[in-house]
């Protein structure tokens, strides 16, 4: 668990295994200050090294707004990963930050998944040629 906190305590970020996908979760239901955002992407870019495997997971379920700065740098965190070559996986994408998502074509750059489970399983799953 990282230790990043916010000031009721809880983290800003959580990570945990499950089988042999990271799985790191966004904890804060706003991230619209530009320090929580500069602080929580310097976060996601230390998950990197962290991940034994080539797969992992990013969990939007909590997070309500974002700025498209904090866009930015999950947008950071897949070219990342990419270099590592780690596979990234993002879910539980609210109906709002998905508009956004949608509105800077970020579904055709980023490998949306509905929710954890189908996350997970869809790292199984065969391509067209696979």
């Amino acid at each position: 668990m990282l230790s990043l906190r916010k000031e009721d305590g809880v983290p800003s970020i959580s990570t945990r295994e499950v089988g042999d996908v990271y799985i790191v979760k966004l904890n804060d239901p706003k991230i619209l200050d530009q320090s929580q955002i500069e602080q929580i992407g310097y976060e996601l870019l230390q998950t990197v090294p962290k991940v034994t495997s080539n797969r992992m997971l990013l969990n939007l379920g909590t997070v309500a707004f974002m700025s498209s700065a904090m866009i930015g740098k999950i947008v950071q965190l897949n070219k990342k990963a990419k270099e590592a070559g780690i596979d990234l996986r993002i879910c539980e994408i609210t109906k709002g930050v998905m508009e956004v998502f949608n509105l800077m074509r970020l579904h055709k750059v980023l490998n949306i998944q509905k929710d954890e489970e189908s996350a997970i399983a869809s790292f199984d799953k065969k391509g067209w040629f696979g």
